[in-house]
């Protein structure tokens, strides 16, 4: 069996594959999902994920880097920089009827700690828990 890296490498879109799928959307954007192992290693990708009213379209990487680091976030950015357990963002997985703009409507959410997880972000996550399920014992 390969290391953790080689094995999510593996499960993961290539950085240059994930730029040349075409997705529909305005403004192209890019976040990186973050996996507690060591430096910032960027392993691989995520689907692009439009969103439905901003119009853009984000390109999720996925990286490791080693526990313990202390954050210093863009005030104009970020709120909020929150770290998450893979596995408690699981089982806080659910399908919710949310309000927004004062229509209702159903979809993918996470829970965990108080924390509502949702749209494209709940998106990401999906994809990034489809293709490193088998692996959650490891990061």
């Amino acid at each position: 069996m390969g290391s953790i890296r080689d094995d999510l490498r593996g499960v993961l879109l290539s950085p240059r594959e994930a730029l040349s799928l075409d997705v529909r959307g305005g403004t192209n954007a890019a976040v990186l999902v973050l996996l507690y192992v060591e430096d910032v290693e960027i392993l691989g990708a995520l689907q692009p994920t439009p969103t439905v009213v901003t119009g853009y379209v984000i390109y999720p990487f996925v990286g490791m880097i080693e526990p313990g680091q202390t954050w210093t976030a863009s005030a104009v950015e970020v709120a909020e920089v929150i770290e998450l357990p893979l596995r408690a963002l699981l089982a806080g997985y659910g399908r919710r009827r949310l309000i927004r703009r004062g229509l209702p409507f159903r979809t993918d959410t996470y829970v965990v700690s108080g924390y509502l997880v949702w749209g494209a972000t709940a998106r990401i996550l999906a994809d990034l828990f489809d293709r490193v399920g088998p692996f959650l014992d490891h990061v």
